[in-house]
């Protein structure tokens, strides 16, 4: 399969609610998609949003970067598959959106070429995952209603957000738990919006009020290391690196200084599958537990985490991928099926995506 086509556009998902947390609002995926096509007819997706209070990575930022990269795969045969990754990785640095929806589309064409669905390229499992949901940062009783809505369609894992105002966040933690009961696994994100003081008043608070938090995410900034460090060594509850992490050699520095008693790869932030492997097998290494997550993504790039999380299940023992369930629509077709809380991978080859409905084109390279 020689490369002889790359397309550059764009995808517009309206949410089902606006999607909020410490660090924006959000009312629609837009996201830029990529679509490698081969000399076989063979196309391969990719897709990255631009986060740019996360990554950094803006619309015009991806499309910029994505158009370097893809000059240099025009001609390239994907049969030589890990020097592909290298030109993707060493096109220019940072940049982990871009490199992240050229590197799923390269996968995908690859594990087409070998005639299976990714998951069993990259190791095998079960096509069949379970995800938490997302309930936005909003008033209390919206927070408890949507819990309670989120419960109704059969999610048992919940992720809140909070970090807008400390005594509400404790508020909304108590009003939901006491709304959802204690069979319902509750999540805490902060997005990087408390103090290290903050952090350790509103967890032992709520810890105090009986409930037992799966995990806190992030509840400092992400480059405060050393207050990572004080909270994870001061609460029962366990700590997830999020925003902390980029790359492989950021989790061995949140691993060995105890930053975090769990990761979160988002392969937006790792520049694509190649590093987020490398991620999982240091925290397997260190007998890590990861969580998968994702941006607000649509169904191309959450199809690439799954069939990812699949693959590595003994390493990633939690999901968050839920950026198609709250889109209005699904512009897929093929790719990942979504059944309240189930996630079911298709057995087609690569990631089972067949194509895209309103798929703007911006630029194509040939």
């Amino acid at each position: 399969m020689i490369i002889k086509k790359i397309q550059i556009g764009k995808i517009k998902v309206p949410l089902i609610t606006p999607f909020k947390t410490a660090l924006r609002t959000v009312e629609a995926v837009e996201d830029i998609v990529v679509i490698i096509e081969t000399d076989k007819g063979n196309k391969g997706f990719g897709e990255a949003p631009p986060t740019a209070v996360i990554t950094g990575d803006t619309h015009e930022s991806i499309i910029g970067a994505i158009t370097l990269i893809g000059k240099q795969l025009i001609g390239k045969n994907i049969e030589e598959f890990n020097k592909l990754i290298d030109i993707v990785q060493g096109a220019l640095i940072k940049n982990t959106s871009a490199k992240a929806a050229v590197e799923i589309a390269l996968y995908d064409l690859f594990a087409q070429s070998l005639g299976k669905p990714l998951y069993k390229v990259l190791g095998g499992g079960s096509n069949e995952l379970k995800t938490d949901l997302t309930i936005s940062v909003d008033s209390v009783e919206k927070m408890v209603a949507d819990s309670l809505k989120a419960v109704e369609k059969g999610f048992d894992e919940l992720k809140i957000k909070v970090g807008k105002n400390i005594e509400v966040d404790i508020e909304r933690m108590k009003a939901i738990f006491h709304a959802v009961g204690p069979n319902i696994k509750l999540r805490l994100d902060a997005n990087q919006g408390w103090t290290v003081k903050e952090s350790l008043y509103a967890i032992k608070k709520i810890e105090e009020y009986g409930i037992v938090l799966d995990f806190v995410e992030q509840p400092v900034k992400a480059d405060n290391i050393n207050g990572m460090i004080k909270v994870t060594s001061e609460v029962l509850s366990p700590i997830l690196a999020d925003e902390s992490i980029f790359s492989p050699r950021d989790a061995v520095e949140v691993i060995t200084r105890n930053a975090g008693d769990i990761v979160n790869i988002k392969l937006m932030k790792t520049g694509g599958i190649s590093n987020a492997l490398k991620i999982i097998n240091i925290c397997e290494i260190y007998n890590v537990p990861c969580m998968i997550g994702c941006m607000l993504e649509a169904g191309i790039s959450v199809t690439a985490a799954a069939h990812l999380a699949s693959a590595r299940s003994s390493v990633i023992t939690r999901i968050d991928l839920d950026g198609p369930a709250l889109c209005s629509e699904n512009p897929i077709d093929g790719g990942i099926i979504m059944e309240g809380s189930k996630i079911i991978l298709s057995d087609e080859p690569g990631l089972g995506i067949k194509g895209i409905d309103k798929f703007e084109l911006l630029i194509e390279l040939n």
